[in-house]
């Protein structure tokens, strides 16, 4: 790089004003006029496409700004702790320390224009990069950015935030004092009593189920949008939180990169615990494309996976941003596709939740279990629950959403474990609505008991989290959802956990009783009532298992996993005792996020799985060419 400056050649007149003194810097004026023409033709400014495709380096870039503004380029700036996040961030400026110490400025795009043509040369104003400002912005900030990702939602929306309230704790107490000595004293009235008062729920929740089965939702879409220009798509951010994923960080890496969206309008945000060595390290052995930002949490509480989301939320760009998952890899063509349903549906869709399915379908007897249940759950009821307007307990990754009212509603909770299913719940209170998006995001299942049980111990504590949350101010929850999408709600929380709960109890009784007792036939008219209400019961919630489980497996074409149906029953006998896992880790350790280690998969129904060296090695060298 060439440290003077040249005057300039009759080439380099013609670039844009915001790369333009690249050429005085070794950079050949042709290449800079093909990355303009490219620029233009996607929609962006020059410099955006110049380091989103790696064809400058950032810090060569601001470097070489700098030096022809002839201002000093700070490597580690050291920053006013007036420094503001985001707001110093997105405006690429920030107050350095000290009394007469003046600004840094990173500027891009129309900033970078301005700055260019002022030609400002003060000894209160220095040059650095993107990154170096962000960090320093971290390091000045930190405890703050730890408190907002935690707070934010308690802060602004005490309402709606994880909580228990003393009246419900009062509540549980009560309810499980009387159902024990009810149990131990008049088990039969007991239990008719439980069953009288959760059989709505139950049937409830089996009605949505069969509903759901008889709606028409294909895998695919039915009809394939005009692909839309480049220069016509918006800025898209992704946003990925990973800890402890060394073994697949390459896989998502280069999942993200085959991407079928510009790149350059891609706004890619890993964020890391502080204390996550391991995964900073596998990322950055790889040569990571400039349109990938690592984003580091400061150290904080609690450490979950929303509040390492909420860290990075504020610094989102894009008109939209979608949440993926260390393992995720989503269908190339899923970003487009969600591009043009938001542009069909009115402005209080906020989130289209797209196809989670299970890739290492063929490990265990666990993974072919899983593959039904979460084909079930994307294929057929979320889609069916999204088009008869029921709120949803959204999936944990793939959702993507309107930027703008992510940010409205403070983000996700960071203290529920199951923040995809609150931040459902929230969405529909405040006004908003899911819908279905049918491409799918390939993801990896637990391969045995003891990672699955813990996984799903997390996600059963959450939804008691998210149901006691939402139900605190029950008459609130009425007005704001109506009465039908008030059922739903409660179907879907109190439904989910209390089916959860006694399921294994209310089939044990029932089959009992069916093989060993009577029939009820030649008893009082009251028996008679209460054979058939829970024959009704049990029958339905049967039909509601196994009639979405063979909807789902016909529209992805896993007819192979016919055999296993009959073992669901014992399948969700596992999520039943995982329930009360939750419940007592409720009490014991509430906010302890369960995690869920990945890159163990040892087959692929896509063809997808890879050693983790093959695929490091395959990433080594990835960089996003231009098109």
């Amino acid at each position: 790089m060439r440290q003077g400056l040249a005057e300039p050649s009759p080439q380099s007149t013609a670039l844009p004003v915001e790369i333009g003194f690249l050429a005085h810097y070794g950079h050949a004026p042709e290449t800079l006029r093909q990355a303009a023409i490219l620029a233009r033709f996607a929609g962006v400014p020059a410099d955006e496409f110049l380091l989103k495709h790696d064809l400058v380096d950032e810090d060569e870039f601001y470097r070489a700004l700098a030096a022809e503004l002839r201002l000093p380029f700070l490597v580690s700036p050291r920053l006013s702790q007036s420094a503001r996040y985001p707001d110093s961030l997105l405006a690429g400026i920030a107050p350095l320390a000290g009394l007469q110490a003046g600004f840094v400025t990173a500027p891009r795009g129309t900033g970078l224009v301005r700055l260019l043509g002022t030609r400002l040369r003060s000894g209160e104003l220095a040059v650095t990069s993107p990154s170096r400002l962000r960090e320093a912005v971290f390091r000045a900030q930190g405890r703050q950015i730890a408190d907002r990702a935690a707070s934010d939602l308690a802060r602004q929306a005490p309402e709606l935030a994880t909580g228990l309230s003393y009246g419900q704790i009062a509540a549980l107490f009560i309810v499980l004092a009387l159902t024990a000595f009810g149990i131990g004293h008049a088990p039969g009235t007991t239990l008719a009593i439980m069953g009288a008062v959760l059989g709505p729920l139950f049937l409830g929740m089996t009605v949505l189920r069969l509903v759901a089965s008889v709606l028409d939702h294909p895998v695919a879409p039915s009809t394939e949008a005009p692909r839309a220009e480049d220069a016509a798509l918006p800025v898209y951010t992704i946003i990925a939180a990973l800890y402890r994923e060394k073994r697949v960080a390459a896989t998502l890496i280069r999942a993200l990169s085959r991407l079928d969206y510009p790149a350059a309008k891609l706004d890619i945000k890993l964020v890391l615990e502080a204390d996550d060595r391991e995964t900073l390290d596998a990322l950055q052995d790889i040569d990571l494309p400039g349109n990938m930002e690592i984003v580091v949490a400061p150290e904080g509480q609690p450490r979950t996976k929303p509040r390492a989301l909420n860290v990075a939320l504020p610094l989102a760009r894009g008109r939209f941003t979608v949440i993926y998952d260390a393992e995720d890899v989503p269908d190339p063509s899923q970003l487009r596709l969600a591009v043009a349903r938001f542009a069909s549906l009115p402005p209080q869709v906020a989130c289209l939740q797209a196809r989670l399915s299970i890739d290492n379908t063929d490990d265990s007897w666990l993974t072919r279990l899983f593959t039904i249940e979460y084909a079930a759950l994307f294929d057929v009821f979320n889609p069916g629950l999204a088009e008869i307007g029921s709120p949803i307990p959204l999936g944990g990754t793939s959702n993507h959403f309107r930027t703008s009212v992510l940010k409205a509603v403070h983000g996700w909770d960071a203290w529920n474990v199951t923040e995809d299913a609150d931040l459902g719940l929230r969405l529909a209170r405040l006004g908003y609505d899911v819908r279905d998006l049918p491409s799918s995001t390939l993801e990896e299942a637990p391969g045995t008991l003891g990672v699955w049980m813990r996984q799903r111990t997390r996600w059963m504590k959450g939804f008691v989290q998210t149901a006691t949350t939402h139900s605190r101010r029950p008459w609130v929850l009425l007005r704001q959802l109506g009465f039908w999408r008030f059922c739903g709600a409660l179907v879907l929380t109190w439904g989910i956990v209390l089916r959860a709960l006694v399921y294994p109890l209310f089939s044990a009784l029932f089959l009992t009783s069916w093989f060993f007792g009577t029939t009820g036939l030649y008893t009082s008219r009251w028996d008679n009532v209460a054979w058939f209400y829970s024959l009704t019961l049990f029958l339905s919630g049967t039909a509601a298992i196994m009639i979405p489980a063979l909807v789902a497996l016909h529209r992805r074409g896993l007819w192979r996993l016919w055999p296993w149906l009959p073992l669901l029953p014992f399948y969700y006998g596992l999520v039943s005792i995982a329930a009360w896992r939750g419940l007592w880790e409720l009490a014991t350790a509430t906010f302890r996020w369960n995690k869920t280690s990945h890159g163990h998969a040892r087959t692929s129904r896509a063809g997808l799985a890879q050693k983790h060296q093959a695929s490091v090695d395959s990433t080594r060298s990835l960089k996003t060419a231009p098109p």
